[in-house]
């Protein structure tokens, strides 16, 4: 099932998500319209709070990426079957040189923009079944996986910009908040939630 992708401005996109057990109700459910809502907005991955949901879960599926020609044939490859879903994720290290990459957010309709990250991380999370792994991932799975990851600890990509960037789109982000964003996915905005 397809669900609203809540908007910048809510106050479920800013808290630090609680842990989720294995008999969360309907856990499978909730996964599997996480990325049917994931790729209805051509999004690469989606966080549980952007779903209204405070919970540590978010979803990767880097396959869009993996058309780009200025990439190697390894890399095509390697983004083009990466799909995974993190439960319970704690990052345990961020580390190599900072690079920078245009981002944006599916909670965020049209807003772009340079953000730095580590081109490389450690991370434990449980699988859909419970299974707890350890990873090192580098590249683009990482600044997607970093990106959703700041969403469960309740930090948008926006917070990693400069303020004088801040200020340049915050007409925007009043925007979105206002429900003026016109994204062609279902979205929840803030100050409409009560219509």
């Amino acid at each position: 099932m397809i669900l609203p992708i809540i908007g910048y401005g809510d106050p479920v996109l800013r808290k630090v998500c609680d842990p989720v057990a294995a008999d969360y109700p309907d856990l499978k459910q909730v996964i599997a319209d996480m990325y049917d809502t994931m790729y209805n907005a051509h999004g690469v991955g989606l966080a549980a709070p952007q779903v209204g949901l405070p919970i540590r879960i978010f979803i990767v599926d880097t396959e869009p990426f993996s058309d780009d020609d200025d990439l190697s044939a390894d890399e095509q490859k390697q983004l083009g079957s990466f799909k995974r879903t993190f439960i319970n994720a704690q990052m345990l290290k961020e580390e190599g040189e900072e690079w920078g990459f245009n981002e944006g957010c599916l909670s965020i309709p049209e807003v772009r923009e340079d953000v730095y990250r580590n081109e490389r991380i450690t991370i434990e999370y449980d699988d859909e079944d419970f299974v707890r792994k350890t990873e090192v991932f580098d590249g683009l799975i990482a600044r997607v996986i970093q990106h959703e990851y700041d969403h469960i600890e309740g930090i948008l990509f926006t917070d990693r910009i400069s303020s004088l960037k801040k200020r340049l789109i915050q007409k925007k982000l009043m925007g979105i908040m206002e429900g003026k964003a016109r994204p062609d996915y279902k979205m929840k905005f803030a100050a409409k939630k009560g219509r």
